[in-house]
């Protein structure tokens, strides 16, 4: 590619699979926009780690799912039978998976904690938060257009990842972790339902 710019989206519409052209602040382009952001921060947290850390297959398949993910979402459903990316089925599960190694390790987390401690901590945790975004933006565009159920899944199960990853950073490095306040159901002795009831993102 000689040429970085083409002077199309000059306008503030641009181009999405299929041919068609929406505006720049379209909720298609805006969740995709997040996804991008999500990408570009797993790649400074896979910068920030040793070369021979366990974490860069596990970050460097994420990211390449997430390229397809994005080329779906840029695909009206009218036209996703013409789209050859897909996500690799399983992918979720692999990602309990690994929350499920890393929580047997920590003590059970009961509190909020302040987002910060190492470098790769405070980054997993701007990842979190940005795939909680994502997430917002794909549930809107979801409403407008049905996405695959996977997409919603794998971004939801992902803060989830990053999370614990975080967490495990700071385990792994001794490093003490910043606690705010206890969990409402545990200081009140509330109900599972109502505990979920409360509960703002998960």
């Amino acid at each position: 590619m000689k040429k970085i710019y083409t002077r199309t989206g000059d306008a503030g519409k641009t181009g999405i699979f299929g041919g068609e052209r929406v505006d720049k602040d379209d909720v298609r382009i805006e969740a995709n926009g997040t996804l991008d952001e999500l990408n570009t921060e797993i790649g400074v947290v896979r910068s920030l780690l040793p070369a021979e850390h366990e974490w860069h297959e596990l970050l460097y398949e994420i990211q390449m799912e997430l390229m397809a993910m994005m080329s779906l979402v840029a695909t009206p459903s009218a036209e996703r039978g013409r789209n050859p990316n897909t996500l690799r089925p399983g992918l979720v599960t692999d990602f309990e998976r690994a929350m499920d190694g890393m929580n047997a390790s920590m003590e059970d987390n009961g509190y909020f904690i302040l987002p910060g401690g190492t470098q790769v901590s405070a980054h997993l945790q701007v990842a979190r938060v940005t795939a909680r975004r994502a997430e917002r933006r794909l549930c809107t565009l979801h409403r407008n257009d049905p996405l695959p159920p996977l997409v919603l899944s794998f971004v939801n199960r992902l803060s989830d990842l990053f999370f614990v990853m975080a967490r495990y950073e700071m385990y792994s490095r001794q490093w003490p972790e910043e606690k705010w306040r206890r969990f409402g159901y545990k200081r009140k002795g509330l109900s599972d339902k109502s505990r979920c009831a409360g509960k703002e993102e998960g």
